[in-house]
C-alpha cells in the first residue's frame, strides 16, 4: 500500500490518501495536534449526539473521560446510566449549539439567569428547559428541579476549572430562544415538556458570524477560569431530521449548517492556540467513503465509522498510545452494529427523535 501525501500546509495540516485499493478509501489526517492525551489527562466531553461516541470510546481504550458529576456514590452504574450520568462531563444533556454552550457557561457562573422556569411535562411531573431529557421520569416540583439544576451547575464549574482538555462536538445552528431575554433550548418547548407559545419563544438560525462569536466568547470565558486548558472543536456527521426553516428543505438545510458550523470552527482554531479541530465530519462524509459510514438510514453513523473516527483521533492526538491499550475485536457488518451500538447510542439519546414520537 502506497501513500500518496499533499503539499503540507505552513501549519503542518496535511492529508494522507491511500489508493491502493477499492475497498473504502482511508483519509488520514497527520499532524493535527500540537497536544498530547496521556491515561491521565482530563479530557471533558459535550455537544450533540455523536459526541457521546468520544466520551464511549475514551473510556473503552483506558483513557480517562473526565466526568465531574458521576452521581450519587450509592447508585448502582446501570441507575446511574439510565438517568445519563457519565454520557457526557457533566448531566447536561446534548448541547447542539454554540449558543447553547456559552450561555451553560454563563448559567453556571451567574453570568446569566434565564426567566424561563420550569416545564410542566404531567399532571405531576416537571422537567428542566435546558436539559428536558437528563432525568427521564422528570421531577415531582419545580423546586426538585432547582435543587437539582443547583448540583448540576456546580459540577458544570468544577468541569470547567480542572478539565485538562474541553472536547466538544458542534451539531446545528437552528435553535428556539425565549423572546424575553434570548435563552436557548436543546428542545422546541412542547416537544418534550412546557408549551409552545409564538409569543414567548421563536426559531433563530444562527449565521457563521454568530457561531463564531460564540465559540470565541466561550474560549475566552473558559480561559478565565481555566487558563491551561486546551479545545478540540469537532462537527457532527449526522444530518438535521428536521428543518424549522420557512420554506426550507432537511436536505439544504443540513448543508446550511453543517457548513456554517465547520466554517465557524475553522475561523477560532486560527484565531487562537489553545483551539484545536479534528475532522470527524470529514471522515464520515467524505465522497471516498461512497457512503459507506452511513446506517440503512442515511442518518445514523454505523460503528465502523465511528471507529474510524476514534482510531485516528486517538492515534494523532496521543501519538499512537492508544494503539497499545485496549481494544475491541474485528468490526462487524455495518447494521449489526447499527442496529447494536448506533440506535442506542444515537436514536435513544439524541434529543431530535422525540420529533419523530409525537
Amino acid at each position: 500500500m502506497s501513500d500518496h501525501p499533499y503539499r503540507a500546509l505552513p501549519d503542518k495540516h496535511f492529508w494522507r490518501r491511500s489508493v491502493a485499493s477499492r475497498d473504502v478509501a482511508r483519509v488520514d489526517p497527520v499532524g493535527i495536534f500540537d497536544l498530547q492525551i496521556t491515561p491521565k489527562t482530563k479530557v471533558a466531553t459535550a455537544g450533540s449526539c455523536f459526541a457521546q461516541h468520544i466520551s464511549r470510546h475514551l473510556k473503552q481504550t483506558g483513557f480517562n473521560h473526565y466526568v465531574a458529576e458521576p452521581g450519587h456514590p450509592l447508585l448502582t452504574p446501570s441507575v446511574r446510566a439510565r438517568h445519563n450520568y457519565g454520557l457526557f462531563s457533566a448531566r447536561f444533556g446534548n448541547i447542539y449549539t454554540a449558543r447553547q454552550l456559552l450561555q451553560l457557561f454563563d448559567r453556571a457562573y451567574g453570568r446569566f439567569t434565564p426567566a424561563e422556569e420550569a416545564w410542566r411535562k404531567g399532571p405531576i411531573t416537571f422537567v428542566d428547559p435546558f436539559r428536558p431529557t437528563a432525568q427521564p421520569n422528570g421531577f415531582v416540583s419545580p423546586e426538585e428541579m432547582l435543587a437539582d439544576r443547583a448540583g448540576h451547575l456546580a459540577a458544570v464549574r468544577t468541569m470547567f476549572e480542572t478539565l485538562d482538555i474541553f472536547v466538544f462536538t458542534l451539531g446545528l445552528t437552528e435553535c428556539w430562544r425565549s423572546r424575553a431575554d434570548g435563552a436557548v433550548f436543546p428542545l422546541c418547548p412542547g416537544v418534550d415538556g412546557g408549551t409552545f407559545d409564538p409569543g414567548r419563544y421563536e426559531y433563530y438560525n444562527q449565521t457563521v458570524d454568530d457561531v463564531t462569536a460564540d465559540l470565541a466568547a466561550f474560549r475566552d470565558r473558559l480561559a478565565e477560569v481555566n487558563p491551561a486548558a486546551q479545545i478540540v472543536l469537532t462537527v457532527s456527521p449526522v444530518p438535521l431530521a428536521a428543518t424549522a426553516e420557512p420554506g426550507g428543505h432537511v436536505l439544504s438545510a443540513t448543508t446550511y449548517s453543517k457548513s456554517v458550523l465547520r466554517v465557524a470552527s475553522e475561523t477560532v482554531r486560527q484565531r487562537f492556540a489553545n483551539v484545536h479541530y479534528f475532522p470527524a465530519y470529514e471522515i464520515v462524509t467524505g465522497g471516498f467513503n461512497r457512503g459507506a459510514y452511513f446506517a440503512r438510514d442515511l442518518r445514523n453513523v454505523t460503528e465502523a465509522g465511528v471507529e474510524h473516527v476514534m482510531r485516528l483521533f486517538m492515534a494523532h492526538a496521543t501519538d499512537g498510545a492508544a494503539a497499545a491499550g485496549k481494544r475491541r475485536g474485528k468490526t462487524r457488518s455495518a447494521e449489526d452494529d447499527y442496529l447494536k451500538l448506533s440506535r442506542a447510542m444515537i436514536e435513544v439519546e439524541c434529543d431530535e427523535a422525540m420529533l419523530d414520537r409525537r
